[in-house]
């Protein structure tokens, strides 16, 4: 073990034949599970890839974030989130560049490593989170990432069967069945993986099935014959879980997505889906209310009937403001907020309203790249600076008016993550001053319908939801036990315990 603090933790993995087929929703349940037993949980990715990220505690007493999923995860284990459960976490700003945080803290220095090596300079970090996490609990489950037979990515790849192998992990293999072809990805992933790591194979699911289960017939037991792994759970189709999806994002057709139970939605609300969207699964609450219809609009036409405009957070926001232009959104966002209907910015939204984005370091691209007029609702300028700011917040609503009145004195728990920081622009009549946080800095600030905030949560509050909506949705620990529930019906009975008992212990330990 090279020194290393000896193992405890029996590991449970969550490997997925592809991406999207439901690891992080399938390792949230399970961390739910394994707590109701009375065990002592945490979750583990050793790479994330997401724009959603939350802020947790880092090491020296600083904040850090890693991804979404993992934040869930957690709260489902019942345990603080903290920056060695996702150590490395890549959040994309364009098609072939990522910032890299690594332990919760943004490495410049490895952003611009190529790939295969910097993976391998990476996976020291991983491995040494993973084993203090088994060195404190009693199970660690794991998520793994894409798929964990992609031969061409197979040599560099720490994220799924290397980690599997440092953590001796018991693997379930994720398929969703629903886009067909479930027995083939399962077979053909079990066929390229080399046999020692075959071996770790204890289960296959078949996620997301509508039908008539007698349909599978005899396809587990020829799988079964064929390969030596056992079929352990056939998950029915469920969108109403409560979870945000894996990648934040969930289309379900070109149309209004009606909240849940709704027979008949009123209140419409279109977020603008430009191509480095971040942090969306703050918005999963809307999906469940009833009175509201929720859009994901990457064009003007799709904004069409909305009642509410909202620009959610972005990973790279002079990108993502050029590319609205491009749609012809800003025109549609200006003759929204002409006839004072109500338009919401967050985060990188907030900057886009503003009246000019100003990068002199450099932060959004080389070349004066992150300079950009911005789509002057809000008379602010923003600014981007070389040091992050993460952060807990709590805020209160103050000095809000008109479309926005109903929030006044409302209080809430967010967070905020962002390079940007926003004043008002010296030669136009201020905006109102709409949120501070704790220490009373402005955060948020309104001019008429338009709104800007830089506090990401808004949407998951009791209170913000009941005071705009007179409504509140399921609270994430009925949630967590709600996903618990389900894969304890739907899993053969004793198959989660079992897998406890298959994963192999670190040599001297029972």
């Amino acid at each position: 073990m090279n020194g290393r603090t000896r193992s405890t933790a029996r590991a449970v993995m969550v490997l997925g034949t592809t991406s999207g087929a439901g690891k992080s929703w399938l390792a949230t349940a399970l961390c739910r599970w394994y707590a109701r037993q009375g065990l002592k949980v945490a979750p583990f990715k050793a790479q994330n890839m997401s724009n959603n990220a939350r802020v947790v505690p880092g090491s020296g007493g600083r904040l850090g974030e890693i991804g979404s999923a993992q934040y869930f995860q957690a709260l489902a284990a019942r345990v603080l989130p903290d920056v060695r459960m996702n150590p490395v976490l890549l959040k994309p700003e364009n098609d072939t560049g990522s910032q890299v945080v690594v332990l919760g803290e943004v490495r410049a220095d490895l952003a611009a490593v190529p790939w295969r090596e910097r993976s391998e300079r990476l996976w020291p970090f991983a491995q040494d989170a993973l084993l203090a996490l088994m060195a404190e609990n009693d199970v660690v489950v794991i998520e793994g990432a894409g798929s964990p037979a992609e031969i061409n990515l197979h040599a560099s790849d720490y994220v799924n069967m290397r980690t599997a192998q440092a953590a001796r992990a018991a693997c379930l293999l994720v398929s969703d069945i629903d886009r067909g072809g479930a027995f083939a990805h399962l077979y053909g992933t079990h066929q390229l993986l080399p046999a020692a790591e075959r071996a770790l194979l204890r289960g296959y699911v078949l996620n997301r099935f509508r039908g008539d289960a007698r349909l599978l017939e005899p396809g587990p037991q020829q799988l079964l014959a064929l390969t030596g792994v056992p079929t352990l759970a056939v998950l029915p189709m469920w969108r109403g879980h409560g979870l945000p999806e894996e990648d934040g994002l969930h289309d379900e057709g070109p149309g209004w997505q009606r909240g849940a139970g709704n027979a008949a939605a009123s209140l419409r609300i279109a977020v603008v889906a430009y191509p480095r969207i971040s942090n969306l699964d703050e918005f999963q609450p809307l999906r469940q209310l009833r009175g509201v219809q929720l859009r994901w609009a990457r064009s003007a036409e799709e904004l069409a009937g909305a009642d509410w405009i909202v620009l959610p957070g972005s990973k790279h926001t002079s990108g993502d403001l050029a590319w609205l232009r491009e749609q012809r959104i800003d025109a549609a966002l200006a003759r929204h907020a002409a006839a004072r209907r109500p338009v919401l910015g967050l985060c990188g939204g907030l900057q886009m309203l503003g009246e000019a984005l100003v990068d002199p370091h450099g932060v959004e691209g080389e070349n004066g790249e992150g300079n950009a007029p911005g789509l002057g609702l809000l008379p602010l300028v923003t600014a981007f600076e070389p040091d992050k700011l993460l952060r807990r917040t709590d805020a209160c609503f103050d000095g809000v008016g008109d479309e926005w009145s109903m929030l006044r004195g409302v209080q809430f728990g967010g967070y905020e993550i962002r390079h940007g920081r926003s004043v008002q622009h010296p030669a136009l009549p201020a905006a109102a001053v709409a949120l501070r946080n704790a220490e009373g800095e402005a955060i948020g600030w309104q001019q008429g319908s338009v709104l800007g905030l830089y506090a990401h949560g808004l949407f998951e509050s009791t209170e913000v939801l009941r005071a705009l909506f007179g409504a509140r949705v399921r609270g994430l620990e009925s949630v967590f036990d709600g996903l618990a529930d389900f894969i304890d019906r739907h899993f053969e009975p004793g198959a989660l315990m079992r897998l406890l008992a298959d994963a192999e212990p670190e040599p001297g330990k029972d």
